[in-house]
């Protein structure tokens, strides 16, 4: 008697378990009607994309950087335009260094990188700014027949479930939107809306319909960019940390070019009172040009082509949808009648 009901009772509990995931999976779906499938952007997925980065040159090209690549390469277009597979390695609010440093370490690494230059985590190296990124490297670098397997489960479940996006739905998540009162030098972390950052697979970040439309929660971002979460204004740049960054710029790339691979760094649209602020804080003779010159590498500034200038941003800092593929589509003609890159699909 005692067993029956104990297997009663565990029936019980899958039931109302499976119940509560089922309703919790229906309220998001109506909660968030235009949300996509959103994957975890995490180490695994990092690492899965780190490993095809040894693909033949003239088939795969790799992007590292920040937010703004994210969201301003539509990976989709690139592909069809290109034939050419992209290899998205950026990460949101991290700096390019370290993956560079990974890429131009690895012998045989000998293909073609793409680096976004977002000037405040490129020009000024905060040691605990690429925390994220190291720990990525680290995971793909120390990678287990376990984690491996454990990806590809993750990715069949994710690939239906809006519930399993833990960057938004889970119960740390979910903490991390309560606000709380602010405490003297304890800087929350942005909380930022569950329609500006939705992941593809292919670890392309989008804005959802909702939020190119709705301005309340483009507001909620703008007000992350002028820092009314952060602790201030980056620090004013110092000629000898500039000229140790130019010198480390070129000694990666000098040692992707060594091997027969090719570097191109690229500056991509952004608009309103953030782009002003760049201006301001890092003037583009003092990094931009002398990172060029002093690395010999060619460069794409979205500010020297037409095409791409025009850009208001919905948030200030990154392209909609509609517009990322707008930039792609001239990202891709510009690399071509501009920088000589010729590609497996020639232009329509």
């Amino acid at each position: 008697m005692q067993s029956s009901n104990m297997v009663r009772a565990g029936l019980l509990a899958v039931i109302l378990s499976v119940l509560a995931l089922v309703s919790w999976e229906f309220y998001l779906r109506h909660r968030y009607p235009d949300l996509k499938i959103s994957y975890d952007d995490n180490s695994a997925l990092w690492a899965n994309k780190r490993a095809m980065v040894y693909e033949p040159r003239n088939q795969t090209t790799v992007f590292i950087g920040t937010s703004r690549i994210k969201f301003a390469l539509d990976i989709p277009t690139w592909e069809a335009e290109t034939g050419n597979h992209a290899v998205q390695l950026a990460l949101i609010g991290q700096s390019d260094w370290d993956s560079f440093d990974d890429l131009a370490n690895d012998n045989s690494f000998k293909g073609r990188l793409i680096v976004d230059i977002n000037e405040g985590n490129f020009f000024i190296r905060d040691p605990g700014d690429g925390d994220k990124i190291r720990a990525n490297i680290t995971y793909y670098h120390t990678i287990t027949p376990t984690q491996r397997a454990s990806f590809q489960i993750n990715h069949a479940l994710e690939s239906e479930l809006i519930f399993l996006n833990q960057d938004n739905f889970s119960i740390n998540a979910l903490l991390s939107k309560w606000k709380l009162p602010k405490r003297k030098d304890v800087w929350p972390q942005p909380v930022f809306p569950v329609e500006f950052t939705p992941v593809s697979f292919d670890r392309q970040s989008y804005m959802t319909p909702n939020f190119v439309t709705d301005t309340s929660l483009q507001n909620q971002v703008k007000r992350i960019w002028v820092r009314g979460d952060g602790p201030g204004i980056p620090p004013p740049l110092i000629e000898d940390s500039l000229q140790a960054i130019f010198v480390s710029a070129k000694a990666d790339a000098d040692k992707i070019r060594a091997r027969g691979g090719e570097v191109l760094f690229v500056r991509v649209p952004f608009s309103g009172p953030m782009l002003e602020g760049i201006k301001k804080l890092f003037p583009r003779k003092v990094c931009w040009d002398r990172l060029i010159a002093f690395t010999g590498c060619p460069g794409i500034n979205f500010a020297d082509y037409p095409a791409i200038t025009h850009f208001e941003c919905p948030e200030w800092g990154h392209l909609s949808p509609d517009q990322s593929v707008i930039f792609t589509k001239n990202l891709i003609k510009i690399l071509r009648e501009d920088k000589g890159w010729a590609f497996n699909k020639k232009p329509a």
